[in-house]
């Protein structure tokens, strides 16, 4: 759809919609350029304080993914006119909250009256033009590091069906409400090339739009991939989210298999998360300094040149 819509000429555009990259980049000075994102859903978990912090902590990922600073933010919400207030207002605090620890500004929002609740926030950030972390920018040669682990959909999915293994919805809350501040601040001490956030469409969906977007293939070793304590088992429990299925629906053509993929662990990368890890290629020689600089932070795989398919899976 985005494919046919008209595109204003503007130099200070510096990232658009072409790319499907996170967040939009409009340069201001030539040291100073805005980086621009929204995002919002409904309720993951049950309780409504921690809603909101995931929420502002998922919306704030884009701005990281690009190597920006988040300075200010307008909330997003749909409540029901009838709803208990005290409900919506644990939201905005556990939103605010999570802002505040960001060092990102509310500065207010817009709500309306829907029988479904959802929230998130319009973040806006800061980069320096020439600093830009595009989901562009990766090169033959590289590393592909990823920095949180998979699994946070299908575990939310088992919640909501009563299947949760014991300790993995804790394990999951504490991984969506995790910034990815520390993350951006880490790749940024190393020549990163490209960087992207693993969110709505999954490992291999956001896989697929960097090497799309730097025209290479990217190659994931799947048994480095780290995974959510009882992620695999909620695959087995069949708490498989709409959210995946239409994932690989759409990418699977994306995708070639060269090696023998466990089939739960292939469902658990196309499963949409919130909140997620960042992916970044970087060259070889700096993959292990960044993994001990960020605990959590692995090598997962590599970047080749471009191949039949945009992702192998080995």
């Amino acid at each position: 759809m985005l494919s046919g819509l008209p595109r204003t000429a503007n130099p200070n555009v510096l990232v658009g919609y072409e790319t499907a990259d996170d967040a939009g980049v409009y340069r201001l000075t030539d040291e100073l350029a805005l980086v621009q994102t929204v995002d919002f859903f409904t309720p993951i978990v049950d309780d409504p304080f921690t809603f909101g912090a995931i929420a502002a902590a998922n919306s704030l990922s884009d701005v990281y993914a690009m190597g920006g600073t988040p300075i200010s933010a307008l909330s997003v919400v749909a409540f029901p006119a009838n709803g208990e207030m005290d409900v919506l207002g644990d939201i905005l605090r556990g939103g605010l909250h999570k802002m505040c620890e960001a060092g990102c500004a509310v500065l207010g929002g817009h709500s309306v009256n829907d029988p479904e609740i959802k929230f998130g926030y319009a973040v806006t950030g800061t980069v320096h033009p020439a600093r830009i972390k595009a989901n562009s920018g990766a090169l033959p040669g590289d590393a592909v590091v990823f920095t949180k682990a998979l699994g946070t959909g299908v575990i939310g999915t088992a919640l909501k069906r009563g299947v949760a293994p014991a300790g993995s919805v804790d394990a999951a809350t504490a991984s969506m409400l995790t910034l990815n501040r520390a993350a951006c601040e880490a790749m940024l001490r190393f020549e990163v090339h490209g960087c992207t956030d693993v969110t709505g469409f999954g490992m291999i969906g956001h896989a697929r739009e960097m090497a799309l977007a730097s025209d290479v293939t990217i190659e994931i070793e799947t048994s480095r991939v780290p995974l959510l304590p009882g992620a695999l088992e909620a695959v087995a429990a069949g708490a498989i989210p709409g959210g995946l299925k239409n994932n690989r629906e759409f990418a699977s053509c994306a995708v070639e298999v060269t090696g023998a993929v466990d089939a739960a662990l292939m469902e658990l990368l196309y499963d949409p998360q919130t909140s997620g890890g960042l992916l970044i290629t970087l060259p070889e020689a700096d993959a292990a300094a960044l993994g001990s600089t960020l605990p959590g932070a692995l090598r997962i795989g590599r970047v080749v040149p471009r191949d039949n398919k945009p992702i192998r899976l080995l």
